[in-house]
Order: structure tokens, then C-alpha cells, then sequence
């Protein structure tokens, strides 16, 4: 049987699926500790996240249905 949660104390609607992301989050922090690549230095992220965007935009500018 499930455990209801409050919504006050937790965002997840019962314990098993509290815990299931649980599991989820602490692999996915695991797997990225274990990484072997070298770390992306946050200003080359960003640049390089604002060129998407950039062209994203200027792709949609021309659309008038984008508006």
C-alpha cells in the first residue's frame, strides 16, 4: 500500500515514488562523478548555448506564425 504524502512536505504524491527519484537522482549524480571527461568550462556552455538559442531565433524571426 502506498504512503500519501503531503504536498507541504514533499512534491511527490507517495513514498514509493519519493524514493523511486531517489534512486534515479543519486545514479545519475554517481555516473557523473565517475565521468572521465574532462569538465566543460562554463563560459564555452553558455557560448555555446546562446549561438543555439541565437539561431533558433533568428530561424523563427521570419515565421509570423512563431509570434
Amino acid at each position: 500500500m502506498s504512503t500519501i504524502l503531503s504536498p507541504i512536505e514533499s512534491e511527490f504524491a507517495t513514498a514509493e515514488e519519493a524514493e523511486a527519484y531517489d534512486r534515479w537522482f543519486r545514479a545519475k549524480v554517481e555516473a557523473s562523478l565517475a565521468d572521465q571527461r574532462p569538465p566543460s568550462p562554463h563560459d564555452e556552455v553558455m557560448a555555446k548555448l546562446r549561438g543555439i538559442i541565437d539561431a533558433k531565433r533568428s530561424t523563427h524571426a521570419s515565421d509570423p506564425l512563431a509570434r
